[in-house]
């Protein structure tokens, strides 16, 4: 007996018992006591604190572990069966890396050298603290450019000249000092060589400081959940309108034009027409080689993505460019003969580490905000995209540690921000990467580079980084391409995009992303104050209720309407919901309880003057249309979450309902709702049936106590 009470407490709430004289007799309602927690703040709180304060050897081991994952995976590393091809991808990589790293420099308004020890330490560092094996960190596109608008605006602010100024002097005396181990000296007489683009270093060393404190803190706090607002769709039009910002400042490189470039609100129009002004000036030079370089680089790049599976690597042609423009301008004599724009002067070695400018932090540390989640964003996103794909796990609290310590740490040493980039990560991967050694092979070619050859690059047209930043810009661009199936999918998501592509570009990068975030916001309110509502039908042959709108063939019962709310209950869509409510059961309680009231009120008038003389005895018979139904079902199943308003709203629609006559019940509420509805007392005392686990259960309720056998009705 005790086993079959147990059974009916798991599987069924109501039953109904065999016919009787020609009428249901209802079993008496089995309810499922809900399990009170006691919960106590104090003891909830010396729990975990004596849970994090614990410290055991394994403990303190895991926590090292977890801290350096490198300390775990390198004594596993199977050098036999990894190290081919951890070395292969690492030296590809590493070479496109050299010439993106010095035309990304321009873009974020530095000197080439400084894009070198960017993607160096990147490389490096991300090895000991991440988790990914496949990821490429280093410079990407749009961060450089988020940089580059704030190293821009406080040069400004600072009276330097918007236009670059030569500094050929002060990285010459960098490498003599270098040369000749005299970096102490230098390092005490900074601020005496400290032009504009040591001020320019300074400002991006301290932006990333920031960045990487933000990151850092958000993996400490746990705080990653704020990547659920920027969507697909938003990043995917920030990324794509802020490539029509890179490729509108890479255009007066490509032409050879002299121009200063524009910051804040409409900086991308303000450049066209600076461009179109100063068009009588392009360097025709400079035009040709661009022109030259990107015939060369947009078909390569084709056939390297659409021949990748036959490759066993792509082919290097930006390297190639490079090296072939370089020795053409310098036996050439572009610069003196055409006074062609070229990289100049790129010393050997390191500079001596430098704290960030602790006097810029007030005004960038808005600034560092955007670029912290972007960072974050791409970098997370990236890493578990490839660690479902080769089937292992990445810990995305250990990613913001270390994209935040590959922000912090280089901060010392002249970097600017850095992340996941997507282009040199499928380059990676495609080539045969296994684990983090790659980064850490790809780091050593960029040595090599700052080592050696760094010096080389002097006569290297920017025109040619200009062209390389501007074809690496395809993939975003494309997206173009996707609009179709994007809107055929879901036209909100495309707005989304849309809007946040077009702020993006037309406005700026940081107002395009905020613009975007609370577009995305408004968006996910406007769906749920305006939700759908619809009454639903049972499928033949089943207990499955669906949309009677969406199917045919559903059976409904004369006497009874069960209506689907498809959204959370809450203050913004509560009026909704009553008056769609109302509109698909066709009685509107207030509506009938006031002609009700009316009619009561005309009668007793009658019977007054009947009573008084005054009028001769009217025999008066109020006829009041009967309703067609007696119980509102309302499924709930979509509901995920009450507020105060909603749950006034549920009490109002049962009590205005019962004073015509006309039962409500709540089916498939969550245990949240019903928790919610429980503190709300929505039951009066003794009202215990009001609340069912299915649809179909409430149905069959309703017809035992009004005395049906459950006759449905077919409706097309």
């Amino acid at each position: 007996m005790a086993a079959e009470v147990e059974t009916s407490h798991v599987h069924s709430i109501f039953e109904l018992a065999e016919v009787n004289d020609g009428k249901p007799k209802c079993r008496p309602r089995i309810f499922l006591e809900p399990v009170k927690r006691r919960t106590s703040v104090k003891a909830y709180v010396m729990k975990k604190a004596r849970k994090a304060c614990r410290c055991t050897p394994a403990r303190a081991k895991d926590q090292i572990y977890s801290f350096l994952p490198v300390l775990k995976w390198l004594p596993e590393y199977n050098l036999k069966e990894n190290i081919l091809g951890d070395v292969m991808s690492g030296v590809i990589v590493g070479i496109l890396l050299v010439p993106q790293s010095i035309a990304y420099s321009l873009l974020a308004g530095q000197e080439p050298i400084y894009g070198l020890y960017t993607s160096f330490f990147a490389s490096i560092i991300y090895c000991l603290f991440g988790t990914s094996r496949h990821i490429s960190v280093g410079i990407f596109g749009v961060l450089c450019l988020m940089i580059g608008e704030v190293v821009d605006r406080e040069l400004h602010r600072a009276g330097f000249d918007v236009k670059p100024s030569i500094s050929s002097s002060y990285y010459s005396n960098i490498s003599t000092d270098v040369a000749n181990n005299t970096l102490v000296l230098m390092n005490q007489t900074s601020q005496a060589l400290c032009d504009r683009s040591c001020h320019a270093i300074a400002i991006g060393a301290t932006v990333t400081f920031i960045a990487g404190v933000y990151q850092i803190a958000m993996g400490f706090f746990q705080v990653g959940f704020v990547s659920v607002y920027l969507s697909d769709s938003l990043l995917s039009g920030f990324v794509t309108g802020a490539s029509f910002t890179i490729l509108t400042s890479q255009v007066k490189y490509l032409l050879g034009l002299d121009i200063p470039r524009s910051n804040g609100i409409g900086s991308l129009v303000n450049t066209w027409i600076n461009v179109f002004s100063n068009i009588h000036k392009t360097n025709i030079c400079d035009l040709f080689t661009s022109c030259l370089c990107l015939l060369v680089l947009v078909p390569t790049k084709e056939l390297n993505e659409r021949f990748k599976s036959k490759l066993k690597a792509p082919l290097p042609t930006e390297l190639l460019v490079v090296v072939v423009a370089t020795l053409a301008s310098h036996f050439g004599k572009l610069e003196e003969k055409y006074g062609s724009a070229v990289s100049g002067h790129i010393p050997t070695g390191f500079l001596p580490p430098q704290p960030p400018d602790w006097n810029l932090i007030p005004s960038v540390a808005v600034d560092a905000v955007a670029i912290a989640l972007i960072g974050f964003v791409t970098t997370v996103s990236l890493s578990e995209m490839f660690a479902k794909k080769h089937g292992y796990t990445v810990k995305a609290n250990q990613e913001m540690y270390a994209i935040g310590f590959c922000n912090i740490i280089p901060s010392f040493f002249h970097c600017f921000t850095t992340s996941a980039a997507l282009a040199k990560t499928l380059v990676k991967e495609s080539t045969g990467c296994k684990s983090q050694i790659s980064g850490v092979v790809s780091g050593l070619i960029i040595l090599l580079v700052l080592l050696v050859i760094a010096p080389l690059f002097y006569s290297l047209q920017k025109c040619v980084l200009g062209v390389i930043t501007i074809v690496n810009l395809r993939g975003a661009l494309r997206k173009f391409s996707d609009l179709p199936q994007m809107w055929r999918l879901s036209r909100v998501d495309t707005g989304i995009w849309a809007v946040t592509m077009l702020s993006s570009a037309l406005i700026s990068t940081e107002l395009g992303l905020l613009i975007g975030v609370c577009f995305s916001m408004l968006c996910v309110i406007v769906r749920t104050q305006k939700p759908e509502g619809q009454l639903l039908g049972c499928v033949p042959e089943s207990e499955i209720y669906e949309p009677l709108f969406a199917y045919r063939d559903l059976l409904t019962m004369p006497s009874i309407r069960v209506f689907r709310f498809e959204a959370p209950l809450y203050y913004a869509n509560k009026e909704a919901f009553k008056s769609m409510l109302y509109k698909l059961t066709g009685v509107n309680p207030l509506r009938v309880l006031a002609a009700k009231r009316k009619a009561e009120k005309q009668r007793f008038h009658e019977e007054m003057a009947s009573s008084n003389g005054n009028q001769a005895a009217i025999s008066v018979q109020l006829v009041t249309q009967p309703l067609e139904f007696h119980t509102i079902v309302i499924d709930c199943c979509a509901v995920q979450f009450l507020d105060t308003a909603g749950i006034h709203t549920l009490r109002e629609v049962h009590k205005d309902y019962g004073e015509i006559g006309i039962r409500v019940l709540l089916a498939q509420c969550n245990p949240s709702v019903r928790d919610s509805l429980n503190r709300g007392e929505y039951a009066k005392k003794g009202e215990k049936d009001l609340l069912f686990h299915s649809v179909h259960q409430a149905v069959e309720y309703a017809l035992c106590v009004n005395g049906q056998n459950g006759c449905y009705d077919s409706e097309a």
